[in-house]
Protein backbone atom coordinates (compact mmCIF):
# COMPACT_ATOMS: atom_id res chain seq x y z
CA UNK A 1 0.00 0.00 0.00
CA UNK A 2 2.87 2.26 0.90
CA UNK A 3 4.63 1.69 -2.53
CA UNK A 4 1.40 2.17 -4.23
CA UNK A 5 1.10 5.66 -2.19
CA UNK A 6 4.32 6.66 -3.52
CA UNK A 7 3.59 5.70 -6.92
CA UNK A 8 0.54 7.54 -6.98
CA UNK A 9 1.86 10.94 -5.18
CA UNK A 10 5.18 10.79 -7.72
CA UNK A 11 2.76 10.08 -10.98
CA UNK A 12 0.18 13.19 -9.90
CA UNK A 13 3.40 15.55 -8.69
CA UNK A 14 4.55 14.95 -12.15
CA UNK A 15 1.12 15.49 -13.55
CA UNK A 16 0.98 18.80 -12.06
CA UNK A 17 4.29 20.28 -13.00
CA UNK A 18 3.61 19.16 -16.56
CA UNK A 19 0.30 20.75 -16.32
CA UNK A 20 1.94 23.72 -14.98
CA UNK A 21 4.63 23.58 -17.56
CA UNK A 22 2.00 23.15 -20.31
CA UNK A 23 0.30 26.81 -19.03
CA UNK A 24 3.84 28.90 -19.24
CA UNK A 25 4.24 27.34 -23.03
CA UNK A 26 0.84 28.62 -24.10
CA UNK A 27 1.16 31.61 -21.94
CA UNK A 28 4.03 32.07 -23.63
CA UNK A 29 2.57 31.37 -27.34
CA UNK A 30 0.38 33.91 -26.68
CA UNK A 31 2.48 36.73 -25.06
CA UNK A 32 4.87 35.93 -27.81
CA UNK A 33 1.97 36.38 -30.53
CA UNK A 34 0.22 39.53 -29.02
CA UNK A 35 3.35 41.29 -28.50
CA UNK A 36 3.80 40.67 -32.16
CA UNK A 37 2.12 44.13 -33.26
CA UNK A 38 4.94 45.98 -31.68
CA UNK A 39 7.78 46.38 -34.23
CA UNK A 40 10.65 44.60 -34.01
CA UNK A 41 14.39 47.08 -34.22
CA UNK A 42 16.32 46.24 -36.82
CA UNK A 43 19.45 48.30 -35.49
CA UNK A 44 21.59 50.32 -37.86
CA UNK A 45 24.28 49.76 -40.62
CA UNK A 46 22.07 46.64 -41.87
CA UNK A 47 22.24 44.04 -44.39
CA UNK A 48 18.96 42.92 -45.97
CA UNK A 49 20.27 39.14 -46.57
CA UNK A 50 17.82 38.05 -50.32
CA UNK A 51 17.92 33.77 -49.85
CA UNK A 52 17.22 32.90 -53.08
CA UNK A 53 17.36 29.38 -51.97
CA UNK A 54 13.73 30.41 -50.14
CA UNK A 55 10.43 29.57 -52.50
CA UNK A 56 9.04 32.92 -51.72
CA UNK A 57 5.12 31.90 -52.42
CA UNK A 58 2.16 34.89 -53.34
CA UNK A 59 1.65 35.25 -49.36
CA UNK A 60 3.86 33.84 -46.34
CA UNK A 61 4.55 30.98 -45.09
CA UNK A 62 4.38 31.22 -41.28
CA UNK A 63 5.06 28.62 -38.48
CA UNK A 64 3.58 29.83 -35.43
CA UNK A 65 6.19 27.81 -33.24
CA UNK A 66 8.31 30.30 -34.59
CA UNK A 67 6.25 33.06 -31.67
CA UNK A 68 7.20 30.57 -29.30
CA UNK A 69 10.65 30.50 -30.05
CA UNK A 70 10.88 34.16 -30.38
CA UNK A 71 12.45 33.79 -34.19
CA UNK A 72 11.55 36.23 -36.19
CA UNK A 73 14.03 34.91 -39.01
CA UNK A 74 11.88 31.85 -39.20
CA UNK A 75 8.97 33.34 -41.32
CA UNK A 76 9.04 33.38 -45.60
CA UNK A 77 7.32 36.24 -46.23
CA UNK A 78 5.50 36.36 -49.57
CA UNK A 79 7.05 37.13 -53.13
CA UNK A 80 4.80 40.42 -52.77
CA UNK A 81 5.78 41.19 -49.65
CA UNK A 82 9.38 40.82 -50.62
CA UNK A 83 9.29 43.30 -53.66
CA UNK A 84 7.98 45.82 -51.22
CA UNK A 85 10.09 45.18 -48.84
CA UNK A 86 13.12 46.01 -50.88
CA UNK A 87 11.46 49.40 -52.68
CA UNK A 88 10.91 50.18 -48.66
CA UNK A 89 14.61 49.66 -47.65
CA UNK A 90 15.61 51.51 -51.01
CA UNK A 91 15.36 54.83 -48.41
CA UNK A 92 15.41 53.19 -44.97
CA UNK A 93 18.38 54.77 -43.74
CA UNK A 94 18.69 51.83 -41.29
CA UNK A 95 19.53 49.44 -44.52
CA UNK A 96 22.68 49.94 -46.45
CA UNK A 97 23.05 47.43 -48.75
CA UNK A 98 21.75 43.77 -49.85
CA UNK A 99 23.40 40.43 -50.08
CA UNK A 100 22.18 37.96 -51.93
CA UNK A 101 22.82 34.29 -51.23
CA UNK A 102 23.14 32.93 -54.91
CA UNK A 103 23.70 29.01 -54.26
CA UNK A 104 20.30 28.17 -55.29
CA UNK A 105 16.90 29.52 -56.54
CA UNK A 106 13.58 27.95 -55.33
CA UNK A 107 11.30 30.48 -57.33
CA UNK A 108 10.24 30.53 -61.34
CA UNK A 109 11.45 33.04 -63.45
CA UNK A 110 8.26 35.05 -63.20
CA UNK A 111 8.77 35.22 -59.96
CA UNK A 112 12.67 35.88 -60.37
CA UNK A 113 11.78 38.53 -62.73
CA UNK A 114 10.37 40.59 -59.86
CA UNK A 115 12.70 40.00 -57.43
CA UNK A 116 15.17 41.47 -60.18
CA UNK A 117 13.27 44.36 -60.95
CA UNK A 118 12.85 45.18 -57.63
CA UNK A 119 16.62 44.77 -57.27
CA UNK A 120 17.13 47.22 -60.20
CA UNK A 121 15.08 49.71 -58.48
CA UNK A 122 16.62 49.41 -55.05
CA UNK A 123 20.21 50.24 -57.00
CA UNK A 124 19.26 53.93 -57.84
CA UNK A 125 19.50 54.42 -54.28
CA UNK A 126 23.54 53.83 -54.32
CA UNK A 127 23.44 51.04 -51.86
CA UNK A 128 25.24 48.14 -52.48
CA UNK A 129 24.40 44.67 -53.73
CA UNK A 130 26.85 41.56 -53.33
CA UNK A 131 26.01 38.86 -54.48
CA UNK A 132 27.65 35.50 -53.76
CA UNK A 133 27.13 31.57 -53.66
CA UNK A 134 29.57 28.52 -53.71
CA UNK A 135 28.24 26.78 -57.01
CA UNK A 136 25.67 29.52 -59.02
CA UNK A 137 23.02 27.55 -60.78
CA UNK A 138 21.37 29.65 -63.85
CA UNK A 139 18.10 30.46 -62.11
CA UNK A 140 20.10 32.06 -59.23
CA UNK A 141 22.19 33.52 -61.54
CA UNK A 142 19.54 35.19 -63.81
CA UNK A 143 18.60 37.50 -60.47
CA UNK A 144 22.48 37.84 -58.85
CA UNK A 145 23.59 39.34 -61.86
CA UNK A 146 22.56 42.76 -61.39
CA UNK A 147 24.28 42.74 -58.34
CA UNK A 148 26.87 45.70 -58.01
CA UNK A 149 29.64 42.71 -57.13
CA UNK A 150 28.75 38.99 -57.82
CA UNK A 151 31.18 36.23 -56.34
CA UNK A 152 31.68 32.59 -56.42
CA UNK A 153 33.89 30.41 -54.77
CA UNK A 154 37.49 29.37 -55.83
CA UNK A 155 36.60 25.57 -56.35
CA UNK A 156 32.97 26.67 -57.35
CA UNK A 157 31.84 28.30 -60.32
CA UNK A 158 28.25 28.63 -62.22
CA UNK A 159 26.31 27.09 -64.36
CA UNK A 160 26.24 28.24 -67.98
CA UNK A 161 24.67 25.23 -70.11
CA UNK A 162 21.59 26.26 -71.12
CA UNK A 163 18.21 24.95 -70.62
CA UNK A 164 16.80 21.22 -70.54
CA UNK A 165 13.81 19.35 -69.79
CA UNK A 166 13.52 16.35 -69.13
CA UNK A 167 9.86 14.35 -69.38
CA UNK A 168 8.61 10.82 -67.88
CA UNK A 169 6.76 8.58 -69.53
CA UNK A 170 4.42 5.88 -67.77
CA UNK A 171 2.73 4.23 -71.05
CA UNK A 172 5.51 1.41 -71.38
CA UNK A 173 4.92 0.61 -67.47
CA UNK A 174 1.26 0.72 -68.17
CA UNK A 175 1.25 -1.70 -71.11
CA UNK A 176 3.14 -4.12 -68.32
CA UNK A 177 0.90 -4.04 -65.71
CA UNK A 178 -1.84 -4.20 -68.92
CA UNK A 179 -3.66 -0.75 -67.08
CA UNK A 180 -5.71 0.92 -70.18
CA UNK A 181 -6.09 4.24 -69.69
CA UNK A 182 -8.63 5.84 -71.71
CA UNK A 183 -7.92 9.61 -72.88
CA UNK A 184 -9.98 12.02 -74.17
CA UNK A 185 -8.80 15.27 -75.00
CA UNK A 186 -9.54 18.93 -76.84
CA UNK A 187 -6.55 20.56 -78.77
CA UNK A 188 -3.82 19.30 -80.64
CA UNK A 189 -1.20 20.86 -78.49
CA UNK A 190 -3.07 19.46 -75.06
CA UNK A 191 -0.54 17.01 -74.14
CA UNK A 192 -1.29 16.80 -70.46
CA UNK A 193 -2.13 12.91 -71.35
CA UNK A 194 0.99 12.33 -73.04
CA UNK A 195 2.73 10.55 -70.07
CA UNK A 196 -0.04 8.05 -70.12
CA UNK A 197 -0.49 7.55 -73.90
CA UNK A 198 2.93 7.81 -75.52
CA UNK A 199 6.91 7.06 -74.98
CA UNK A 200 8.17 9.97 -76.22
CA UNK A 201 6.81 13.74 -76.97
CA UNK A 202 4.52 14.52 -79.88
CA UNK A 203 5.46 16.55 -82.49
CA UNK A 204 2.89 19.26 -81.38
CA UNK A 205 4.05 19.01 -77.75
CA UNK A 206 7.80 19.46 -78.79
CA UNK A 207 7.31 22.25 -81.13
CA UNK A 208 5.66 24.46 -78.20
CA UNK A 209 7.74 23.30 -75.64
CA UNK A 210 10.92 24.40 -77.94
CA UNK A 211 8.91 27.65 -78.50
CA UNK A 212 8.84 28.58 -74.84
CA UNK A 213 11.67 26.62 -73.31
CA UNK A 214 14.00 29.38 -76.22
CA UNK A 215 11.78 32.12 -75.04
CA UNK A 216 12.80 31.89 -71.52
CA UNK A 217 16.63 31.23 -72.74
CA UNK A 218 16.73 34.44 -74.61
CA UNK A 219 15.32 36.13 -71.89
CA UNK A 220 18.13 34.92 -69.38
CA UNK A 221 20.67 36.20 -72.22
CA UNK A 222 19.75 39.27 -72.98
CA UNK A 223 19.32 40.12 -69.20
CA UNK A 224 22.68 38.86 -68.62
CA UNK A 225 24.19 40.55 -71.80
CA UNK A 226 22.82 43.99 -69.94
CA UNK A 227 24.20 43.35 -66.66
CA UNK A 228 27.52 42.07 -67.96
CA UNK A 229 27.75 44.32 -70.98
CA UNK A 230 28.01 41.91 -73.29
CA UNK A 231 26.26 40.36 -75.83
CA UNK A 232 23.87 37.63 -76.52
CA UNK A 233 25.81 35.79 -79.11
CA UNK A 234 28.69 35.60 -76.86
CA UNK A 235 26.49 34.43 -73.36
CA UNK A 236 25.01 31.66 -76.25
CA UNK A 237 28.40 30.59 -77.85
CA UNK A 238 29.51 29.63 -73.66
CA UNK A 239 26.67 27.41 -72.90
CA UNK A 240 26.86 25.83 -76.84
CA UNK A 241 30.56 24.63 -76.55
CA UNK A 242 30.99 24.04 -72.65
CA UNK A 243 33.38 26.83 -72.26
CA UNK A 244 32.38 27.30 -68.50
CA UNK A 245 33.46 24.48 -66.59
CA UNK A 246 35.34 25.91 -63.38
CA UNK A 247 35.69 28.92 -61.02
CA UNK A 248 38.48 30.85 -63.35
CA UNK A 249 36.17 30.30 -66.19
CA UNK A 250 33.64 31.82 -65.10
CA UNK A 251 36.23 35.05 -64.30
CA UNK A 252 37.34 34.89 -67.13
CA UNK A 253 34.19 35.08 -69.22
CA UNK A 254 33.09 37.75 -67.11
CA UNK A 255 30.46 35.57 -65.75
CA UNK A 256 31.33 37.16 -61.97
CA UNK A 257 33.75 39.90 -60.69
CA UNK A 258 35.72 37.54 -58.58
CA UNK A 259 36.46 34.25 -56.57
CA UNK A 260 36.05 34.70 -52.90
CA UNK A 261 35.80 32.53 -49.76
CA UNK A 262 32.64 33.61 -47.86
CA UNK A 263 35.10 35.14 -45.08
CA UNK A 264 36.62 37.46 -47.50
CA UNK A 265 32.80 38.51 -49.10
CA UNK A 266 31.77 39.85 -45.16
CA UNK A 267 35.63 41.57 -45.25
CA UNK A 268 34.06 43.20 -48.14
CA UNK A 269 31.02 44.40 -46.86
CA UNK A 270 32.21 45.46 -43.64
CA UNK A 271 34.71 47.83 -45.45
CA UNK A 272 31.43 49.00 -47.07
CA UNK A 273 29.90 49.46 -44.15
CA UNK A 274 33.26 51.18 -42.03
CA UNK A 275 33.25 48.80 -39.79
CA UNK A 276 36.21 46.92 -38.62
CA UNK A 277 37.43 43.23 -39.46
CA UNK A 278 36.33 41.88 -35.54
CA UNK A 279 32.98 43.37 -35.92
CA UNK A 280 29.64 41.59 -37.01
CA UNK A 281 27.76 42.53 -39.81
CA UNK A 282 24.02 43.21 -38.69
CA UNK A 283 22.23 40.90 -41.18
CA UNK A 284 18.43 41.30 -41.40
CA UNK A 285 16.83 37.98 -43.32
CA UNK A 286 13.38 39.71 -44.76
CA UNK A 287 11.14 37.73 -41.89
CA UNK A 288 12.97 39.59 -39.45
CA UNK A 289 12.27 43.15 -41.51
CA UNK A 290 8.75 42.27 -42.30
CA UNK A 291 8.01 42.34 -38.52
CA UNK A 292 10.28 45.37 -38.15
CA UNK A 293 8.81 47.84 -41.08
CA UNK A 294 5.69 49.16 -42.73
CA UNK A 295 6.54 48.50 -45.93
CA UNK A 296 2.90 47.79 -46.81
CA UNK A 297 1.13 50.70 -48.73
CA UNK A 298 -1.78 52.03 -46.08
CA UNK A 299 -3.41 55.00 -47.17
CA UNK A 300 -6.24 56.81 -46.22
CA UNK A 301 -8.15 56.98 -49.91
CA UNK A 302 -10.04 53.93 -51.59
CA UNK A 303 -9.99 50.14 -50.76
CA UNK A 304 -8.20 47.44 -53.25
CA UNK A 305 -8.77 44.04 -52.81
CA UNK A 306 -5.80 41.74 -53.58
CA UNK A 307 -6.86 38.03 -53.96
CA UNK A 308 -4.31 34.94 -54.26
CA UNK A 309 -5.23 32.31 -55.89
CA UNK A 310 -2.31 29.75 -55.76
CA UNK A 311 -1.91 25.88 -56.79
CA UNK A 312 -4.50 23.52 -58.53
CA UNK A 313 -7.90 24.43 -59.18
CA UNK A 314 -10.12 21.89 -57.19
CA UNK A 315 -13.98 21.35 -56.89
CA UNK A 316 -15.09 22.67 -53.37
CA UNK A 317 -13.04 23.43 -50.24
CA UNK A 318 -9.05 23.51 -50.95
CA UNK A 319 -6.48 22.47 -48.86
CA UNK A 320 -2.98 24.04 -48.83
CA UNK A 321 -1.92 25.62 -51.76
CA UNK A 322 -4.94 24.84 -53.87
CA UNK A 323 -7.70 27.13 -55.43
CA UNK A 324 -10.85 25.52 -54.12
CA UNK A 325 -13.86 26.92 -55.75
CA UNK A 326 -16.25 27.33 -52.97
CA UNK A 327 -13.37 29.16 -51.40
CA UNK A 328 -12.70 31.47 -54.05
CA UNK A 329 -16.09 32.35 -54.71
CA UNK A 330 -16.74 33.58 -51.16
CA UNK A 331 -13.53 35.37 -51.73
CA UNK A 332 -14.48 37.19 -54.88
CA UNK A 333 -18.58 38.12 -54.25
CA UNK A 334 -17.48 39.49 -50.74
CA UNK A 335 -14.87 41.75 -52.41
CA UNK A 336 -17.74 42.43 -54.99
CA UNK A 337 -20.63 43.31 -52.58
CA UNK A 338 -18.16 45.23 -50.12
CA UNK A 339 -19.30 49.08 -51.21
CA UNK A 340 -15.94 50.27 -49.09
CA UNK A 341 -13.87 48.23 -52.32
CA UNK A 342 -13.07 49.78 -55.54
CA UNK A 343 -11.16 47.41 -57.33
CA UNK A 344 -10.25 43.82 -57.37
CA UNK A 345 -6.39 42.30 -58.00
CA UNK A 346 -6.75 38.93 -58.76
CA UNK A 347 -2.62 37.24 -58.82
CA UNK A 348 -3.06 34.11 -60.40
CA UNK A 349 -0.48 31.46 -60.16
CA UNK A 350 -1.45 28.24 -61.56
CA UNK A 351 -1.25 25.39 -63.93
CA UNK A 352 -5.15 25.07 -63.35
CA UNK A 353 -6.80 21.66 -62.77
CA UNK A 354 -10.82 20.96 -62.61
CA UNK A 355 -12.90 22.26 -65.38
CA UNK A 356 -15.49 22.91 -63.34
CA UNK A 357 -14.11 24.59 -60.58
CA UNK A 358 -12.59 27.05 -62.85
CA UNK A 359 -16.03 27.76 -64.45
CA UNK A 360 -17.94 28.87 -60.94
CA UNK A 361 -14.80 31.06 -60.35
CA UNK A 362 -15.03 32.62 -63.91
CA UNK A 363 -18.51 33.26 -63.22
CA UNK A 364 -17.91 35.45 -60.08
CA UNK A 365 -15.28 37.09 -61.49
CA UNK A 366 -17.42 38.44 -64.59
CA UNK A 367 -20.14 39.49 -61.84
CA UNK A 368 -17.27 41.27 -59.99
CA UNK A 369 -16.13 43.06 -63.29
CA UNK A 370 -19.58 44.34 -63.61
CA UNK A 371 -19.18 46.35 -60.47
CA UNK A 372 -15.82 47.45 -60.25
CA UNK A 373 -12.54 47.23 -61.99
CA UNK A 374 -11.13 43.28 -62.26
CA UNK A 375 -7.19 43.28 -62.97
CA UNK A 376 -5.27 39.94 -63.31
CA UNK A 377 -1.52 39.62 -62.49
CA UNK A 378 0.03 36.71 -63.36
CA UNK A 379 2.68 34.67 -61.36
CA UNK A 380 4.87 31.93 -63.13
CA UNK A 381 2.05 29.79 -64.41
CA UNK A 382 -1.28 31.48 -65.24
CA UNK A 383 -2.02 28.78 -67.88
CA UNK A 384 -5.58 26.56 -68.90
CA UNK A 385 -7.53 26.56 -66.18
CA UNK A 386 -5.25 29.27 -64.44
CA UNK A 387 -6.11 30.82 -67.84
CA UNK A 388 -9.71 30.23 -67.48
CA UNK A 389 -10.01 32.21 -64.43
CA UNK A 390 -8.17 35.12 -66.13
CA UNK A 391 -9.59 36.15 -69.07
CA UNK A 392 -12.35 38.08 -68.09
CA UNK A 393 -10.76 40.69 -66.25
CA UNK A 394 -11.09 43.76 -67.39
CA UNK A 395 -6.97 43.92 -67.86
CA UNK A 396 -4.38 41.29 -68.10
CA UNK A 397 -0.86 41.64 -66.35
CA UNK A 398 1.81 38.89 -67.02
CA UNK A 399 5.80 38.48 -66.43
CA UNK A 400 7.37 37.98 -69.91
CA UNK A 401 7.97 34.73 -68.71
CA UNK A 402 4.96 33.49 -67.00
CA UNK A 403 3.77 30.53 -68.79
CA UNK A 404 -0.23 30.87 -70.17
CA UNK A 405 -2.55 30.01 -72.20
CA UNK A 406 -2.95 26.28 -72.85
CA UNK A 407 -6.46 26.63 -73.60
CA UNK A 408 -7.45 23.08 -74.14
CA UNK A 409 -9.58 20.65 -71.81
CA UNK A 410 -8.89 16.54 -70.89
CA UNK A 411 -10.38 13.48 -69.32
CA UNK A 412 -9.31 10.54 -68.18
CA UNK A 413 -10.52 7.20 -67.31
CA UNK A 414 -8.52 4.01 -66.51
CA UNK A 415 -9.59 0.33 -67.45
CA UNK A 416 -7.93 -1.69 -64.59
CA UNK A 417 -10.09 -5.34 -66.36
CA UNK A 418 -6.87 -7.10 -67.11
CA UNK A 419 -4.73 -5.80 -64.46
CA UNK A 420 -6.81 -7.10 -62.21
CA UNK A 421 -8.02 -10.34 -63.59
CA UNK A 422 -4.42 -11.05 -64.71
CA UNK A 423 -1.78 -9.89 -62.14
CA UNK A 424 -3.76 -10.16 -59.66
CA UNK A 425 -6.29 -13.21 -60.27
CA UNK A 426 -9.60 -10.39 -59.18
CA UNK A 427 -12.18 -10.49 -61.29
CA UNK A 428 -16.10 -8.39 -60.67
CA UNK A 429 -19.15 -9.16 -61.46
CA UNK A 430 -22.54 -7.06 -60.60
CA UNK A 431 -25.94 -6.13 -61.73
CA UNK A 432 -27.35 -2.71 -62.82
CA UNK A 433 -30.43 -0.72 -63.69
CA UNK A 434 -29.49 0.76 -66.80
CA UNK A 435 -27.49 0.46 -69.94
CA UNK A 436 -24.82 2.93 -69.18
CA UNK A 437 -25.18 3.10 -64.82
CA UNK A 438 -21.68 1.50 -64.57
CA UNK A 439 -19.84 4.12 -67.09
CA UNK A 440 -16.35 4.73 -65.98
CA UNK A 441 -16.39 1.90 -64.01
CA UNK A 442 -12.28 0.51 -63.88
CA UNK A 443 -13.68 -2.82 -63.89
CA UNK A 444 -14.33 -2.51 -67.85
CA UNK A 445 -12.92 -1.02 -70.92
CA UNK A 446 -15.78 1.78 -72.28
CA UNK A 447 -18.09 0.96 -75.22
CA UNK A 448 -18.03 2.68 -78.75
CA UNK A 449 -20.81 4.75 -77.74
CA UNK A 450 -19.47 5.73 -73.80
CA UNK A 451 -16.50 6.37 -75.80
CA UNK A 452 -18.41 9.05 -77.79
CA UNK A 453 -20.62 10.38 -74.43
CA UNK A 454 -17.14 11.06 -72.92
CA UNK A 455 -15.17 12.89 -76.23
CA UNK A 456 -18.61 14.57 -76.14
CA UNK A 457 -18.14 16.24 -72.86
CA UNK A 458 -14.92 17.14 -73.21
CA UNK A 459 -15.72 18.95 -76.57
CA UNK A 460 -18.23 21.03 -75.19
CA UNK A 461 -16.32 22.03 -72.18
CA UNK A 462 -13.67 22.82 -74.24
CA UNK A 463 -16.40 25.25 -76.77
CA UNK A 464 -17.46 26.54 -73.70
CA UNK A 465 -13.64 27.27 -72.46
CA UNK A 466 -13.16 29.52 -76.02
CA UNK A 467 -16.77 31.24 -76.20
CA UNK A 468 -15.36 32.26 -72.56
CA UNK A 469 -12.29 33.50 -73.70
CA UNK A 470 -13.56 35.09 -76.68
CA UNK A 471 -16.30 37.25 -74.68
CA UNK A 472 -13.52 38.37 -72.24
CA UNK A 473 -10.83 39.27 -75.12
CA UNK A 474 -13.37 40.54 -77.34
CA UNK A 475 -12.56 37.75 -79.86
CA UNK A 476 -14.39 35.85 -82.38
CA UNK A 477 -14.10 31.43 -81.45
CA UNK A 478 -12.42 30.91 -84.61
CA UNK A 479 -9.80 33.23 -83.87
CA UNK A 480 -9.51 32.27 -80.31
CA UNK A 481 -9.59 28.48 -81.53
CA UNK A 482 -6.92 28.86 -84.25
CA UNK A 483 -4.38 30.70 -81.30
CA UNK A 484 -5.86 27.83 -78.15
CA UNK A 485 -5.67 23.86 -79.27
CA UNK A 486 -3.65 23.48 -76.11
CA UNK A 487 -1.05 25.73 -77.08
CA UNK A 488 1.66 27.09 -74.02
CA UNK A 489 2.38 30.70 -74.65
CA UNK A 490 4.80 32.34 -73.09
CA UNK A 491 4.03 36.17 -71.19
CA UNK A 492 5.92 38.14 -73.98
CA UNK A 493 3.94 36.03 -77.02
CA UNK A 494 0.83 35.43 -75.68
CA UNK A 495 0.48 39.48 -75.82
CA UNK A 496 0.53 39.61 -79.30
CA UNK A 497 -1.80 36.76 -80.06
CA UNK A 498 -3.88 38.83 -77.58
CA UNK A 499 -4.07 36.49 -74.76
CA UNK A 500 -2.86 39.52 -72.15
CA UNK A 501 -2.72 43.07 -71.87
CA UNK A 502 0.85 44.01 -71.26
CA UNK A 503 3.69 42.87 -69.14
CA UNK A 504 4.44 44.02 -65.84
CA UNK A 505 4.30 42.74 -61.92
CA UNK A 506 1.71 42.63 -59.25
CA UNK A 507 2.26 46.06 -58.35
CA UNK A 508 2.00 47.54 -62.02
CA UNK A 509 -1.54 45.34 -61.77
CA UNK A 510 -2.40 46.80 -58.29
CA UNK A 511 -1.22 50.93 -59.99
CA UNK A 512 -3.78 49.59 -63.20
CA UNK A 513 -6.51 48.79 -60.81
CA UNK A 514 -5.99 52.26 -59.05
CA UNK A 515 -6.24 54.22 -62.13
CA UNK A 516 -8.84 52.37 -63.39
CA UNK A 517 -11.16 53.35 -60.14
CA UNK A 518 -9.83 56.71 -59.91
CA UNK A 519 -7.78 56.69 -56.78
CA UNK A 520 -5.16 58.79 -56.14
CA UNK A 521 -4.66 57.28 -52.80
CA UNK A 522 -5.49 54.03 -51.62
CA UNK A 523 -5.20 50.92 -49.39
CA UNK A 524 -4.79 47.03 -49.76
CA UNK A 525 -6.14 44.41 -47.98
CA UNK A 526 -5.27 40.85 -48.97
CA UNK A 527 -6.86 37.33 -49.15
CA UNK A 528 -6.88 34.61 -47.95
CA UNK A 529 -6.78 36.30 -44.73
CA UNK A 530 -3.34 34.85 -42.35
CA UNK A 531 -4.96 32.40 -39.92
CA UNK A 532 -4.07 33.33 -36.43
CA UNK A 533 -1.21 31.13 -34.73
CA UNK A 534 -3.71 29.14 -32.73
CA UNK A 535 -5.54 28.35 -36.56
CA UNK A 536 -2.45 27.58 -38.13
CA UNK A 537 -1.52 24.75 -35.04
CA UNK A 538 -4.92 23.18 -35.05
CA UNK A 539 -4.61 22.94 -39.15
CA UNK A 540 -4.05 19.76 -40.55
CA UNK A 541 -2.27 21.32 -43.64
CA UNK A 542 0.41 22.37 -41.01
CA UNK A 543 1.30 19.15 -40.11
CA UNK A 544 0.89 17.88 -43.63
CA UNK A 545 4.04 20.16 -44.24
CA UNK A 546 6.07 19.25 -41.53
CA UNK A 547 5.80 15.26 -43.22
CA UNK A 548 6.06 17.07 -46.58
CA UNK A 549 9.16 18.94 -45.67
CA UNK A 550 10.37 15.52 -44.03
CA UNK A 551 9.98 13.28 -46.92
CA UNK A 552 11.73 16.15 -49.28
CA UNK A 553 14.56 15.57 -46.97
CA UNK A 554 14.68 11.97 -46.77
CA UNK A 555 14.07 10.69 -50.84
CA UNK A 556 15.09 14.20 -52.19
CA UNK A 557 12.95 17.11 -54.07
CA UNK A 558 12.87 14.92 -57.79
CA UNK A 559 11.86 11.52 -56.28
CA UNK A 560 9.51 13.30 -54.26
CA UNK A 561 8.44 15.53 -57.61
CA UNK A 562 7.58 11.54 -59.31
CA UNK A 563 5.63 10.52 -56.29
CA UNK A 564 3.22 13.68 -56.65
CA UNK A 565 3.20 13.21 -60.24
CA UNK A 566 1.60 9.87 -59.66
CA UNK A 567 -0.38 11.56 -56.90
CA UNK A 568 -2.40 13.75 -59.30
CA UNK A 569 -2.77 11.43 -61.82
CA UNK A 570 -4.72 9.44 -59.45
CA UNK A 571 -7.04 12.58 -57.93
CA UNK A 572 -7.76 13.37 -61.74
CA UNK A 573 -9.35 10.43 -63.31
CA UNK A 574 -13.36 10.53 -64.02
CA UNK A 575 -12.58 14.56 -63.92
CA UNK A 576 -12.80 16.81 -66.64
CA UNK A 577 -9.57 18.55 -66.50
CA UNK A 578 -8.08 22.11 -67.99
CA UNK A 579 -4.25 22.17 -66.64
CA UNK A 580 -1.10 22.66 -68.27
CA UNK A 581 0.54 19.48 -70.25
CA UNK A 582 3.44 18.76 -67.64
CA UNK A 583 5.39 20.25 -64.62
CA UNK A 584 7.54 22.90 -66.34
CA UNK A 585 10.78 22.20 -64.36
CA UNK A 586 14.16 23.22 -66.60
CA UNK A 587 17.30 21.66 -65.04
Amino acid sequence: MRSFLKIFLAALVALIVFAIAFILVIAGIIGSATSSSSKLSVGSSGVLVLDLSQSFAEQAKSNPLNNLFDNPNGDVPGLYDVVRMIRYAKSDSSIKGIYIKAGDNGNGYAGSEELRQALIDFKKSKKFIIAYGSVIPERAYYVANVADKIYCNPVGGVEWDGFAIDLMFVKGLLDKLEIQPEIFYAGKFKSATEPLRATQMTDANRLQTTVWMNDIYSNLLMRTADARHTDTATLHQLANTGAVQTANDAVKYNLVDGLRYDDQVRSEMLKKLGREEKDDINFISFGKYAKAVDYQKDGDGGKIDIIYAQGDIVDGKGDKDEIGSDDYIKLIRKARLDNDVDAIVFRVNSPGGSAMASEAIWREITLAKKVKPVVVSMGDYAASGGYYISCAADSVFADETTITGSIGVFSVLANLKDFFNDKLGITFDGVKTATYADLGSMSRPLTDQEKRFVQGSVDSIYQTFTSRVADGRKRDTVYIDSIAQGRVWIGKRAIGVGLVDRTGSLQDAVDCAARMAKLTDYRTREYPEQKSWLEQLADQSFMSQSKEDALVKEIGQQQYDIFLKAKQLSTIVNIPQARLPFEMRMN
